[in-house]
């Protein structure tokens, strides 16, 4: 059990929010650099100007008393001696060594929700939209105020706030949110700033509420090396002067110099094949093409041979589209297929039991799909040596081989500094 010396607890009120137009426009579904004009300018600066006169934005932030990893379960930590099951957010406190937790709850009031209800009920669909969105960006402006606030709260203290999570994240279950909310009402000096009720289901009311739970370490040189625990890379408040890294999705004007790509794969990884064939198969069997959005278009040849029929040659192959560098490369595509032409798939004996069936099961198979391309490093699979594709553990070792192959690669490239593959 880890109990705190320091404490902090900070509740208030805030008399305007001063959402960025960008971040407004991204949440109303704009691409990034758009530039609201005619009727969509009208109905954004409509709504920010009802926010302004009638809104009510709050925020609470509370240190716990006690914070424990939980060493036998490798899901769960306990906050204030209330279990929370969690398997991102406990391996980002014990990767950065957290030793507490601050619980932080905001709102922007229910006035925006009622009234865009109304809004409507009155057959105003536009406006109903434009102040729901906003109302959601100033929830998100909250959060990363309070994130902020605490950022200078622990600079002076020699540690350092990690990136928040929620209940509804991945890997953490919206139904825990009651127990959390719960455990954020038991204030100790200052009063919860507004009333907030939640579903079983999870979800609150009002709903333009957030809960989050920000970690706290000491061990500020640990997130030097772990890029995905950089709390400024998820943080948009502009004008902090505590910033070590720029926003990853902040928009750049006309003529603003490209800054350094920060790396997000690990370096250091462990990998389950030799680095010298990652090497090798990297510069003789991968393509890769960068699309405008951003995302990368790769392309992996595999040469094999049947384990039966005197081993005949056969070749696939493997097609993978991943998301940005700033989204951290989530693989968004995944695709294994014969190279056009090839016939020595045909002669595997699975293939000759059943065609239909084997190639069903190859193009269905889409191990990892949606997640980050780092987590291909705690990716378990058995080692299985088969040239061919009857057998199913053979397909994934198999598709583990070209995952980290293209991992090497783009940490190649992070390494030496190149913006495109």
């Amino acid at each position: 059990m880890r109990q705190v010396a320091e404490s902090v607890e900070m509740a208030g009120t805030l008399d305007c929010v001063d959402v960025s137009a960008q971040e407004y426009t991204r949440l109303l579904g704009y691409p990034r650099g758009w530039v609201l004009e005619g009727r969509a300018l009208e109905l954004a600066n409509w709504a920010r100007e009802w926010y302004a006169k009638n809104g009510r934005p709050w925020f609470y932030a509370r240190q716990a008393e006690s914070m424990e990893i939980d060493n036998k379960d490798g899901d769960t930590i306990q906050i204030d001696g209330v279990v929370f099951k969690s398997k991102r957010l406990r391996n980002a406190l014990e990767q950065a060594g957290a030793h507490s937790a601050i619980l932080v709850a905001v709102g922007a009031g229910p006035e925006a929700e009622e009234h865009a209800r109304r809004c409507w009920s009155e057959d105003r669909p536009d406006e109903y939209f434009f102040l729901e969105v906003f109302a959601s960006a100033v929830v998100e402006h909250l959060t990363t105020f309070a994130g902020a606030r605490l950022c200078d709260w622990a600079e002076h203290r020699g540690m350092a706030v990690l990136p928040h999570s929620s209940p509804g994240y991945p890997e953490w279950d919206v139904a825990e949110q009651p127990r959390l909310l719960e455990l954020m009402k038991q204030t100790r000096s200052e009063n919860f700033p507004s009333c907030v009720d939640s579903f079983d289901s999870g979800m609150l009311r009002p709903k333009k509420s957030q809960l989050a739970v920000f970690g706290v370490t000491r061990h500020i040189e640990r997130l030097q090396r772990l890029t995905s625990l950089i709390p400024c890379e998820s943080c948009s408040f502009g004008p902090c002067q505590y910033r070590r890294a720029p926003y990853k999705r902040a928009p750049r004007t006309t003529g603003e110099p490209v800054p350094a790509r920060i790396a997000v794969l690990d370096a250091g990884a462990q990998y389950s094949t030799n680095r010298k064939a990652l090497q090798r198969w990297s510069e003789e069997r991968l393509a890769m093409r960068s699309l405008p959005d951003g995302s990368i278009d790769i392309t992996f040849r595999y040469d094999g041979t049947t384990c039966t029929n005197m081993g005949r040659p056969l070749a696939f192959l493997y097609q993978v589209k991943l998301g940005s560098q700033g989204d951290e490369y989530p693989i968004l595509e995944q695709r294994c297929e014969p190279v056009a032409g090839d016939t020595g798939h045909m002669a595997m004996c699975k293939y000759i039991a059943d065609a239909d069936g084997l190639m069903a099961e190859i193009e269905s198979e889409k191990p990892l799909i949606g997640q980050r391309l780092n987590s291909v490093l705690g990716w378990r699979r058995e080692p299985n040596g088969a040239g061919c594709f009857c057998e199913a553990p053979s397909r994934i070792h198999k598709w583990g081989l070209v995952l980290e192959t293209i991992h090497y690669a783009l940490v190649q490239k992070e390494l030496s500094g190149e913006t495109e593959p």
